[in-house]
């Protein structure tokens, strides 16, 4: 699935093998847990969280990866040194299977995202 034409979150997770589904299920209760005062939407065909009308999170199932959109550059340059051993392209982390998501880089993302509005790119 590259692009999804579900109306809602969930939708999309329900459109998804379960190993990807459970996966990214855990990955959305970690967003709508840290993310507060953000609003949770569906576009671009996934998953995306925004704060005053701006996307800063989003994740999708590709094809070959599930991918985790980071959009705000203060953050990755916070987090430079723990992203360094990750798949990242320019904004998104690419895991190749559910057992490699790092939980807990997420999380710190996550929470560095909320605690305050910056500049996304």
């Amino acid at each position: 699935m590259v692009r999804s034409e579900a109306g809602d979150v969930d939708g999309y997770l329900a459109e998804l093998p379960e190993d990807r589904r459970s996966a990214l299920s855990r990955l959305r209760r970690l967003c709508r847990t840290e993310l507060k005062g953000f609003e949770e939407v569906m576009a671009y065909g996934m998953p995306v969280y925004r704060r005053d009308g701006s996307a800063e999170i989003a994740f999708a199932s590709q094809k070959q990866y599930m991918s985790f959109y980071l959009m705000r550059g203060d953050v990755r340059e916070a987090f430079e040194a723990r992203l360094a051993v990750q798949d990242m392209g320019k904004g998104c982390l690419r895991f190749r299977s559910p057992a490699s998501i790092d939980f807990e880089l997420v999380r710190d993302l996550l929470r560095a995202t909320a605690r305050s509005p910056g500049a996304v790119c």
